[in-house]
């Protein structure tokens, strides 16, 4: 695909206002997955909306803010998350607008998501959360963030939190065990018995395996089996959405997983990507916040609603969608909508992010904005506007 010298330009000075181009994610070869403990197979929403009801766990016990869904097999439970949840649109990043969230990623779970996304990049061999590139966006070290997490895990005992990491460069997988390690998340690992065995969240609870960890373009590894490649176990549906109608259920990644039925067959748990975009000129996308309300809405009513997304893919697949992601969580009903899909209608727990807490919104670690040259920007933009 070709693109004008000014559509460039266009590009590169937008750019320095914090604009990206979003990358593509590519789907790693499938391997083989390893040992631990407890399962259980998907099950359908009518299988589950039976299950909530009859709750055998002691009725103290709260799980993901519900006693709901302490029972609930970890595949048969909506998580919502927020998509880039490293990327952040407030003072620490100067308001990038490249920026996908307004809080970071420890007040999305104090306010009850529990799926944190990132994109992560290689930089003179250490990994940091990058925004398709370090030189655009660049969030710090992930094993600040993730020690920043440990320490959220730590403080909540009774939750399941699930990361999932964009290996954009294809750093090998002992980086990113490194990064665990050294940030104390290891010790939290859960590691599934295989792709269709999932236990509920009150075992993974009561053996402090309450961390799950899907890195994309990584091969398994007995070395540090908690770091599940996500495309062995999770499919996504298209995640390049530039008008309210385009929110569909199709399988996008991974390319070999065929139907969504298909897909279920084999065990695999179905990511729903809710978040517009719009274009501002050709292949550069900024995440849409005119119609964010609107797209972050729990109501099924309206084309485009999360809500919406969420009940249309239920039914077409038989199955409630396992993740959601979401760009700005705090906007709309995000977590509403999650509890409509597991059927809780009573949560505890939550602490719903203020204006007040955009003061600790640069908390994940190091948030910076680095200078980057003009040059420099619209070389690195002509080559990133030719890969796509």
């Amino acid at each position: 695909m070709r693109f004008s010298l000014s559509g460039v330009l266009t590009g590169a000075l937008l750019g320095i206002a914090g604009v990206t181009a979003i990358p593509q994610q590519a789907s790693p070869a499938a391997a083989a997955s390893s040992s631990s403990s407890v399962s259980s197979s998907a099950s359908s929403p009518s299988q589950a909306s039976s299950s909530s009801s009859s709750n055998s766990s002691s009725s103290s016990q709260v799980c993901n803010n519900s006693p709901v869904l302490c029972d609930r097999h970890y595949n048969n439970i909506t998580h919502m998350g927020a998509h880039d949840s490293a990327f952040l649109r407030d003072a620490s990043t100067g308001n990038s607008i490249a920026g996908n969230q307004f809080f970071n990623a420890t007040l999305a779970l104090d306010a009850g998501l529990r799926l944190l996304q990132a994109q992560v990049h290689s930089e003179n061999g250490t990994l940091r959360l990058c925004h398709t590139s370090c030189g655009l966006l660049d969030a710090g070290p992930l094993e600040s963030w993730l020690a920043l997490i440990n320490d959220w895990v730590v403080g909540h005992p009774s939750d399941v939190v699930t990361i999932l990491l964009v290996n954009s460069d294809d750093a090998d997988v002992s980086q990113f065990a490194a990064a665990y390690q050294q940030a104390g998340l290891s010790k939290f690992g859960y590691v599934p018995p295989s792709a269709t065995a999932w236990p509920s969240l009150a075992a993974m609870i009561a053996n402090k395996t309450r961390v799950v960890s899907f890195v994309t373009n990584i091969k398994a590894s007995s070395s540090a089996p908690y770091l599940l490649p996500e495309f062995d176990y999770v499919f996504e549906t298209p995640f390049t959405v530039l008008s309210l109608d385009g929110f569909n259920c199709t399988v996008d990644r991974p390319s070999d997983a065929g139907t969504a039925a298909n897909a279920f067959s084999k065990g695999f748990m179905g990511l729903v990507n809710h978040f517009k975009d719009e274009e501002i000129t050709t292949g550069i996308n900024i995440p849409d916040t005119d119609n964010i309300a609107l797209v972050n809405s729990a109501d099924t009513s309206a084309t485009g609603n999360l809500g919406q997304h969420i009940q249309q893919c239920t039914d077409q697949w038989n199955h409630r969608p396992t993740f959601v992601l979401v760009d700005f969580w705090d906007k709309g009903s995000t977590v509403k909508a999650a509890d409509d899909s597991n059927g809780v209608s009573q949560a505890s727990g939550r602490t719903n992010a203020t204006a007040d807490s955009a003061s600790d919104s640069s908390a994940d670690g190091t948030n910076q904005t680095r200078e980057f040259g003009t040059g420099a920007l619209i070389a690195f933009l002509a080559a990133t506007l030719l890969m796509i």
